[in-house]
């Protein structure tokens, strides 16, 4: 039995972990719960799960949630919440689901209380990989993939070293504006929110749902991959997917190359990360490759989508450029939400901040931090 705490429980991750600790009664059970503002749902999932505390981020709600459930459960709230749940003495295991970097301190926190942690948050390795994974080895534990891709080259390298390695290859849907033909490089400036939600594969929150439309996402992949998996920028590699069937490739240095492929679920690499090392029956995701046909890949088109190569030097730099990286993007993603911007200019925006920062070499969390504030200060939007 894996007792797992939760941040980020009412997200698209944090419902669908849900979705697996009940399709795994004997396996799975959630002994915390932290949500950001849906109370009500936070609510529900804590009736059903039972769990043994929970946190929100608004003391009115967590006051709320106090009446309601009495002495049954310890409740929490804000940043310190996120703490007190993230060492919970019972936890065997923390997945973070928090989106932003909200999830940092509680990662960081949960690695030296001595508790596995499951990274479905990009920005916790993005910003600080280098700290994270040190402490994680200091700490003797493990660093777990949520993302599909991360999972997949997790199942692929299967425990074979970096050395072994020739590249990853993280595999990317194109988004919703993959076709050169339908929507050229001009017509960025068009594009909507609202067609810009509308992911071709997957079912996702908004910000992640955006920057998959710039592949901004593939870019923070390629920051992630390079910390989990111990292998430096050069090696990591992009391959565009449209059916979003191979969520990634391991290529050898013999020329061999592994896949892991499975229809678009993302219950699939949560249940492993979970019940890793162990493999568990599930019905939940079935894969009919006759019936798909074929798969087919592409290079991605650096032109009009030059998120990937701003991340490529971000994470060739390194330092705290990768948390400007990281905070600009945030900016200018609101920025376009609440129509200030046009869709192409993201990039110009994120490009623009990283050309303006004083990168510092290794730092602590505190320059990390002070880095993520100056870009989102000085992005400048508009």
């Amino acid at each position: 039995m894996k007792r797992v705490v939760l941040l980020g429980s009412t997200g698209s991750i944090g419902t669908s972990t849900a979705k697996v600790a009940l399709d795994l009664p004997d396996r799975i059970r959630l002994v915390g719960l932290a949500a950001g503002n849906n109370a009500k749902l936070l609510a529900d999932q804590a009736r059903q799960h039972c769990p043994e505390a929970v946190s929100i981020t608004d003391p009115a709600q967590a006051t709320k949630l106090r009446e309601a459930f009495g002495d049954s459960m310890e409740v929490h709230q804000g940043s310190e919440g996120l703490i007190k749940l993230a060492t919970l003495p019972s936890a065997d295991i923390v997945l973070i689901a928090i989106v932003g970097t909200a999830g940092l301190q509680p990662a960081l926190a949960a690695i030296r209380a001595g508790k596995d942690i499951a990274v479905a948050s990009k920005e916790i390795l993005v910003m600080a990989g280098e700290i994270v994974m040190s402490e994680a080895r200091k700490h003797g534990v493990r660093v777990l993939a949520v993302d599909s891709e991360h999972s997949a080259i997790f199942q692929c390298l299967d425990g074979k070293p970096s050395s072994s390695v020739r590249n990853l290859w993280l595999t990317a849907s194109g988004g919703p504006f993959r076709s050169k033909t339908d929507w050229p490089k001009e017509s960025f400036r068009d594009i909507t929110v609202e067609r810009a939600l509308k992911h071709p594969s997957w079912v996702m929150g908004r910000k992640i749902t955006l920057d998959s439309a710039t592949l901004f996402n593939k870019g923070l992949e390629m920051i992630e991959a390079r910390w989990l998996f111990d292998i430096e920028m050069g090696r990591v590699q992009v391959l565009v997917h449209p059916q979003s069937i191979v969520h990634s490739m391991v290529e050898f240095i013999d020329g061999s190359i592994i896949a892991q492929l499975s229809t678009p679920d993302m219950c699939l690499p949560i249940q492993y990360a979970l019940t890793y090392p162990d493999r568990v029956l599930n019905e939940r995701v079935q894969t009919n490759l006759a019936k798909l046909g074929q798969l087919t890949f592409e290079e991605p088109d650096l032109g009009r989508f030059p998120a990937l190569k701003l991340a490529r030097h971000a994470g060739e730099v390194g330092g705290t450029l990768p948390a400007v990286l990281n905070a600009a993007n945030e900016v200018a993603v609101e920025a376009f939400w609440d129509n200030r911007i046009s869709f192409d200019q993201i990039p110009e925006v994120v490009g623009r901040t990283l050309d303006r920062h004083r990168v510092v070499e290794h730092p602590d969390l505190d320059q990390i931090l002070a880095a993520d504030g100056w870009a989102r200060t000085n992005a400048v939007v508009g």
